[in-house]
Formats: structure tokens, C-alpha cells, sequence
């Protein structure tokens, strides 16, 4: 099912919601203002949990009527039982974490399935602003300067199917936009997404089950 396009004006966001199927349980981790879980529980009519850091962002979701309590993906993911969830997603939000890894294998542990996205440091326009300016980017996925910046492990989409591979994460479906949100070729090689897509989505599954 494909969403409209007035349900929310991030195509990540849209992405992610087509990958979830109908009446599953789901939490969001860093679920900011809750746009996704109020996507995915209008759509999707899903049971949409959440966890989030700031204050702002949970008062946020409660104000919209979402079940997000006040969390943090490094260390919190650990106190829930295995197989709590049908997907756990992390949106643009693993770039912010301080052991990608371990969130990761979390994830994997805690949901049948995880859906990520993140801004692809890969991007032709990152390496150009680094040789050509001598700077640390700036872009419409990366908005913010090197001194203020939330994101401490920033990672391209080649360095991220390497560490599904480490962890045994099974690759189910994976797509990588350019910077004006349409899709890159679809068969391409890992290269060509790592050069022109500026962020990518992944959906994964643990590769052996419990």
C-alpha cells in the first residue's frame, strides 16, 4: 500500500510505514514529536509504542494521544523481553547513538524485524564539501554544524551493511533516495547507492531464530 503524500512531508517516513504490516506491534525508538507513530497507527493500525529522550519530544507525543514514555536507546532497549515487538524502528537516529552496534543487535532481539534510516555520509555532496571546501558537511539530511551537532557516529550505507553482516542481520528489503527524495536504482551496486543516495532505509530480520 502506498501512503499519501499529506500524511507526512518526510518520504523516509513514508517508506518506513509501507514495510510494517497492518495490526503488529510496534515501538519506535527516538520517536521525536511521534509523527511515525501517528502515521502508523492511522495506516497501518498498529499498536504504536515509542521511547524518546527529550522531555519536549515525549510531551509531544502525548499531546497527540501516543504511547511513548521517556527513554534512551543506548541503554534502555535492554530492559525489554525478547520478541516484545513485531518491528522496532530507529529513524535517522542511529547516526545519535553512542554504540550503533549494540542498539542494532537490540533491536534485533527485541523485534522480529528492524527498520532503519539514516543520512548516508557517503554522498557525493558530503565527499565534495570535504575535498573541495576542507569542511565538515552540511546538507539537507546532515543539517547541523560540526559543533552542535547530535550525531557523534556518522556512517555511509557500505559501512552499514557491513555491520549487518557482522552482527548476521538478514538484508529484507533496503532503499537508498537522492537528495530530492525520489528512489536510486533500485538494482544498483552497493557503490553507486553509497555515491548518490543521500539517505537510505533498511528493513531487517535476525538471520537465525530463537
Amino acid at each position: 500500500m502506498t501512503l499519501p503524500d499529506t500524511q507526512t512531508n518526510r518520504i523516509d517516513l513514508k517508506l518506513v510505514a509501507e514495510m510494517v504490516q497492518p495490526c503488529t506491534r510496534v515501538l519506535d525508538v527516538g520517536c521525536g514529536d511521534g509523527a511515525l507513530l501517528a502515521l502508523l497507527a492511522e495506516t497501518r493500525n498498529v499498536d504504536a509504542r515509542g521511547i524518546e529522550l527529550s522531555r519536549e519530544g515525549v510531551a509531544d507525543c502525548v499531546t497527540r494521544g501516543l504511547s511513548v514514555i521517556q527513554g534512551d536507546a543506548d541503554t534502555d532497549l535492554a530492559d525489554y523481553p525478547d520478541d516484545s515487538f513485531d518491528y522496532v524502528i530507529l529513524s535517522q537516529t542511529i547516526q545519535a547513538t553512542r554504540n550503533p552496534r549494540l542498539v542494532l543487535e537490540q533491536m534485533l532481539r527485541i523485534g522480529r524485524h528492524a527498520i532503519i534510516s539514516f543520512p548516508n555520509f557517503g554522498h557525493w555532496r558530503m565527499r565534495s564539501q570535504v575535498f573541495f571546501q576542507g569542511r565538515m558537511p552540511v546538507t539537507d539530511a546532515l543539517p547541523y554544524t560540526w559543533w552542535d551537532t547530535p550525531n557523534i557516529h556518522f556512517c555511509t550505507i557500505r559501512d552499514f551493511v557491513t555491520l549487518c553482516d557482522v552482527i548476521g542481520a538478514k538484508k529484507e528489503r533496503a532503499v537508498a533516495l537522492d537528495a530530492a527524495g525520489g528512489k536510486v536504482g533500485v538494482n544498483a551496486p552497493w557503490w553507486f547507492w553509497n555515491l548518490f543516495g543521500a539517505q537510505a532505509v533498511f528493513l531487517l530480520k535476525r538471520s537465525r531464530q530463537a
